[in-house]
This record gives C-alpha cells, structure tokens and sequence, in this order.
C-alpha cells in the first residue's frame, strides 16, 4: 500500500530491546484538507534508518504493510491492533505534492432562489 502526506513528525530510535528497535513516522494525510488525518507508521529494524534524511514538512510517498493482531487480556477480553510497517519513503517534490492533494470544487450557494430551474418536476 501506499499513501502521499506531509511528514508531522519523526521519532527517535526506540531501542524496545537488543535486538528490536523501531522508529515512528508521523504523516500528515489530507485527503480532505478541512480535516487532515495524522497516521502513524513504524520503520523497524534495519529500515529505521530510512528516515534519517527526512525532515518535518517534507512532502512523501509512504510505502507500508498493513500488520494486524488480537491481544486477550487477563479477564479474557480481546482487542485488536493495527500497525503501519514502512518498508520504503519517496521524497516528492513541490509538483508531484501539489497532484497529490485532490481538489474540490467551490462552495455553491443553494440558498438562492433561482426562477430558472429546468428540473421537471
């Protein structure tokens, strides 16, 4: 999968243990501009060091797996989790950011009271 976005924020390394560590990628993905949506990507093990050249307001390509899996608690109760791995980031330029940013079309005012309305009913 794939998702186009401004870069929010970036982690520093998180070492979890000697031998896992990870990294989180904050992206700014606004497909509707009026209410952007801040997703939350993981770079893990060797591919944490593929954020070091990004920086905050870079405009990305994110390519990432989709990883889900249940958790049951001690009371037996289950919750599932999501996780955005990241195993490749384009940098775009001001263009390629620009087309990907879907336009809308302007606000239309439907209050007016036209008299030449063709509808046939």
């Amino acid at each position: 999968m794939e998702i186009k976005g401004k870069v929010h924020e970036i982690s520093p390394v998180i070492e979890v243990n000697e031998k896992f560590k990870k990294r989180e990628l904050i992206v700014e993905y606004a497909e509707n501009p009026t209410y952007p949506e801040f997703l939350k990507f993981e770079a893990q093990q060797d591919k944490v060091s593929m954020l070091d050249n990004l920086k905050v307001g870079d405009n990305v390509e994110v390519f990432f797996n989709l990883r889900g899996r249940p958790w049951t608690n001690k009371d037996g109760v289950t919750s599932y989790f999501n996780n955005m791995i990241v195993w490749r980031v384009n940098v775009l330029g001001a263009e390629a950011a620009a087309a990907a940013t879907p336009e809308y079309a302007k606000p239309v005012d439907i209050t007016s009271s036209a008299d030449d309305d063709d509808l046939p009913f």
